[in-house]
């Protein structure tokens, strides 16, 4: 392709829209283009590493046997009521687009497609004979998200793979599971990105158990968090850890102590001179489940840890039957400065304790829970000698045991947020490190939550009616062409990886005046292509210098100049990634970057 024939516009400035490195660059190199909130067109540059991304998907799927097919955006409101999940994905997460047709009927375009592929198979598959069975498809989703941000990372439609296996046990579905686990790493691998497979939380997608796939990155939305033997590694909504341990208390008598202006746990333990791991906080959390029923939650934890909201609200759901419904819509903490609605009278915030009254909660509220649902942290329940809420304002007690002085919980959870140094579970002499990552794959063991819902059954060799049994597997496309920048750019633009860089060498001439040195790039850009090598001619009339720096912000691997070294019978090759610079023989610079590709294509 020759860039005068092409759409390409570079900026010299960064967008004022534009957070991250990736996102600037993809931008300013003439990548993407904005044209609302969260929404992008994908111009020719980007296409072509999308393309070859899907190329490497599809190969990879290929050797597992995995059947390619292409299933509707438009998805009726039915099929997401069946499995419960309607009002979670366009209330409580809000992320779904939905819409009502001329017909009044109610639909939504997909952000994923469990329910569509179950009815699928609900509909077509009968018999054991008919399974494992897995289908996956390449194809735009959408997502209604909040905030927008960061270009292709968080947008409102983007490109995404997703797959999804069935089976009659859970045994054949590990082995699928592990199979796409192996594929996705190697799909990750042959982009050219460092990655990490980590534990996950399953969330709306739900299952059993999840991997995701995070290429690591400074930007990284997501945190992680890791042992460095290798052995475990977890994003932090779903990581578990050994806490310090807890300063032993030098409170040995049960007395409550005026403690004023101590509402933080820094201003208590200042005040007290205690240790915050000495202390029992409690925090008040309002929740809404989908049955419409509000109910207050007392979560009691150690003083110097935080509550994991991703654990906590997993904890809930598991509670929501409970309460008419079957996920959490809200979680929420009461406002400070304002008095909650169900509130009979002003809570005492900041100095909670794990025995506040059910009385705080007025009565005969219709939709509200007349009672408070008590849960204690594992690192709290344990301790002994205590400084805790004395249920008053300005007052604080010390020196309490579980027990006559201060019953504890019956719901004994795991729901505090695991950090960077906590000692790691399966050997504490490793402390965990952090990292952040960008999550470009999510695997999920589903079981058998969408089947049962959609009533997708098989007949087993016993002739007996089993629900089927299912995985899912899904991979960002157009995330992970921006995850691949975002880990690999310089101060002069993007270094692509050289298997989904768009073009793998560029034939620059500096001058268009000199007929030798048209004549050359014309000829090695003819080469070059007939070689198999794919190839930019930049024949813009443009300064050199303003064609130099375009190629290097558009991060093509290969760099060739027909300039003065033409007098000698040579070209200057530029490696974009290291920045060296190499003069080669005219007649043998196609050979020469023909191996080059080879060797990095192979590495």
């Amino acid at each position: 392709m020759r860039l005068s024939q092409m759409l390409f516009v570079t900026l010299r400035e960064d967008p004022a829209e534009a957070e991250i490195p990736s996102h600037k660059l993809l931008l300013r190199a003439g990548y993407i283009r904005r044209l609302a909130s969260g929404v992008y067109a994908y111009l020719p540059l980007l296409w072509r590493v999308l393309t070859k991304i899907s190329a490497i998907i599809r190969a990879e799927m290929e050797t597992t046997g995995a059947q390619e097919c292409l299933l509707p955006q438009l998805q009726p409101a039915d099929l997401w009521r069946e499995s419960g999940r309607w009002e979670t994905y366009t209330k409580a997460e809000g992320i779904m687009f939905s819409l009502v047709d001329r017909r009044q009927q109610e639909m939504g375009l997909g952000p994923t497609h469990e329910e569509i592929i179950t009815a699928i198979a609900r509909d077509m598959v009968q018999s054991y004979r008919q399974l494992p069975l897995h289908l996956y498809q390449i194809q735009t989703k959408f997502r209604d998200e909040i905030r927008p941000r960061f270009g292709l990372m968080r947008g409102r439609e983007f490109i995404m793979k997703d797959g999804y296996s069935f089976h009659t046990d859970e045994a054949s579905l590990r082995q699928t599971y592990q199979q796409m686990y192996r594929s996705y790493g190697a799909i990750l691998s042959r982009c050219g990105l460092e990655f990490r497979a980590v534990e996950a939380d399953s969330g709306a997608i739900g299952g059993s158990g999840s991997t995701e796939f995070m290429v690591l990155a400074a930007a990284g939305e997501d945190e992680v968090l890791y042992s460095s033997d290798g052995t475990y590694a977890a994003n932090v909504e779903k990581a578990v850890s050994l806490p310090p341990l807890a300063v032993p208390s030098g409170f040995r008598e049960l007395t409550t102590l005026a403690t004023p202006d101590t509402a933080t746990i820094e201003t208590l333990t200042q005040f007290l001179g205690c240790a915050a791991s000495q202390i029992v906080k409690n925090v008040v959390y309002q929740v809404l489940f989908d049955g419409d029923q509000t109910v207050l939650v007392l979560v009691s934890l150690r003083g110097d840890q935080e509550v994991n909201e991703v654990k906590l609200t997993n904890e809930l759901t598991k509670l929501a039957p409970g309460y008419g419904g079957t996920t959490v819509l809200a979680l929420t903490v009461p406002d400070p400065a304002a008095q909650a609605a169900w509130a009979a009278k002003p809570l005492p915030l900041g100095y909670i304790g794990p025995d506040l009254e059910d009385s705080y909660i007025q009565s005969g509220r219709q939709n509200i829970a007349p009672s408070f649902v008590r849960l204690v942290d594992r690192t709290a329940a344990d301790l002994q000698d205590f400084v805790t809420g004395a249920n008053q304002a300005g007052y604080h007690r010390v020196g309490v045991n579980w027990g006559d002085q201060c019953p504890r919980p019956e719901r004994l959870v795991d729901i505090r947020r695991a950090m960077a140094g906590d000692r790691a579970c399966h050997d504490p002499e490793q402390r965990l490190q952090t990292a952040r990552g960008i999550e470009i794959g999510h695997i999920f063991q589903l079981g058998t939550k969408y089947s049962q819902a959609l009533g997708a059954t098989y007949t087993s060799e016993t002739g007996e009616e089993l629900p089927l049994v299912m995985g899912c597997y899904g991979i960002g496309v157009s995330r992970l062409a921006q995850a691949a920048v975002e880990q690999s750019y310089d101060n002069n633009g993007i270094v692509w990886p050289m298997a989904i860089a768009p073009y793998q060498a560029i034939v620059v001439i500096p001058n268009l005046g000199e007929l030798a040195q048209v004549e050359a790039a014309t000829q090695l850009y003819s080469q070059l292509w007939e070689a198999g090598v794919e190839t930019l001619l930049d024949d813009r009339n443009e300064r050199a210098g303003v064609k130099f720096k375009d190629a290097d912000l558009i991060g093509i691997p290969y760099r060739i100049v027909t300039g003065r070294a033409l007098a000698e019978g040579k070209v200057e090759v530029v490696e974009r990634a290291s920045g060296k610079s190499e003069n080669i023989a005219l007649d043998a610079v196609v050979a020469w970057i023909q191996q080059r590709i080879l060797n990095s294509l192979a590495a």
